[in-house]
């Protein structure tokens, strides 16, 4: 019996539920007792190139629009505020939603375990605690004088105790967040012995990081180039490549010179035909062939090349990459009509492999 699609064993992509976002960056979490000192290693982290979030920070986004003084007991209340009406995880989630995948991120002021969990959707995230003794964090905030900070160690105690764990869900969970660490950086000795601490983590961390495999990098690629796409029905794109350099790209859509589908170029498309019906009509270049015809028109050879593709190609495709000498066909969705074609490239000895992502 024919079985025309080769489907690698991609589990370890599927696991991972990401494309191009599971790269080599760190993000480093912070959390720790008022005054252990996260800000020092968020500024020694800054100064090599990591950007800054704080969870503080988005507390006072939303006092300011408030209208509300920014005092530390203020910032609590309103972040328990918050976490009752939008979830646990809302501050963190604030915050998630702005992160790039290709930029090193330290995110300070972790104080609910559910913030926590909201980052570890990424596999290059960290949490770690920032430790020092309690009279020694009772020293150092005296020493940076803020108005709203307490000015006697009884104070100090009472209110990290109810800082510490509450019996509402919603409110600040500290002690449980610093349970879920995976790093400890110990601030009690000299400032060089926490720089060479971080420094440690880092590199550690960096060995365990990945990258892309070629694979999932060309398709993620495609699905890029298939937002230029400016047909009606369906955006689909393809990437040639050739020695692991990108030769040609290609999306589907009408004619250099035609007025883009999008715009009313293709009348099939615009009236929203159904998928599969008047396909002889349809104005319509498809990425295969625009990635296949751009080469031409730059004068670049397809030959013993790869066919990165969102969509398996259709029967005219087809046959326009077995006559272009392309030898392998990659794609990520299965084309509605795709059986004779894949049965057509099988028959040409064209590789055709199907990439789950």
């Amino acid at each position: 019996m024919f079985s025309p699609v080769c489907v690698l064993p991609f589990s370890k992509l599927e696991r991972r539920g990401a494309l191009i976002y599971d790269t080599a960056t760190m993000i480093i979490g912070l959390t720790g007792k008022n005054g252990a000192g996260k800000g020092e290693v968020a500024k020694f982290l800054k100064e090599r190139g990591f950007q800054y979030f704080s969870l503080s920070d988005v507390l006072r986004e939303e006092a300011s629009r408030e209208g509300v003084p920014v005092t530390r007991d203020n910032l609590v209340e309103l972040g328990n505020r918050l976490r009752a009406q939008l979830g646990p995880g809302a501050l963190a989630e604030k915050i998630f939603g702005r992160l790039d995948p290709e930029k090193h991120y330290v995110v300070d002021s972790m104080r609910h375990p559910s913030e926590v969990e909201v980052f570890r959707r990424r596999s290059d995230f960290i949490l770690a605690c920032v430790a020092a003794p309690q009279r020694l964090r009772f020293e150092r905030i005296k020493q940076r004088k803020r108005e709203s900070d307490p000015e006697t160690f009884e104070a100090f105690q009472a209110l990290e105790a109810r800082e510490a764990n509450s019996e509402n869900t919603s409110d600040q969970q500290l002690d449980r967040a610093i349970a879920a660490a995976d790093v400890v950086f110990d601030n009690a000795g000299p400032m060089k012995m926490l720089h060479d601490r971080v420094r440690e983590v880092m590199l550690e961390f960096s060995k365990k990081q990945t990258r892309p495999d070629w694979d999932p990098y060309f398709m993620g690629i495609a699905k890029v180039v298939a937002l230029r796409s400016n047909c009606l029905k369906r955006k689909v794109a393809a990437v040639i490549v050739k020695d692991k350099r990108i030769i040609s790209t290609g999306y589907n859509g009408t004619p250099r010179g035609v007025t883009n589908c999008s715009e009313g170029g293709c009348p099939r498309c615009g009236s929203v035909e159904a998928s599969g019906k008047s396909l002889d009509e349809c104005l319509c270049s498809h990425a295969e062939e625009n990635a296949i015809v751009q080469s031409a028109y730059h004068g670049m050879s397809v030959k013993d090349s790869v066919l990165y593709t969102t969509f398996s190609p259709c029967l005219t495709c087809t046959k326009m990459i077995i006559n272009a000498g392309i030898r392998e066909v990659v794609y990520n969705v299965e084309y509605p009509l795709s059986e004779v074609s894949l049965k057509l490239l099988d028959q040409a000895g064209i590789v055709i492999r199907k990439l789950n992502v």
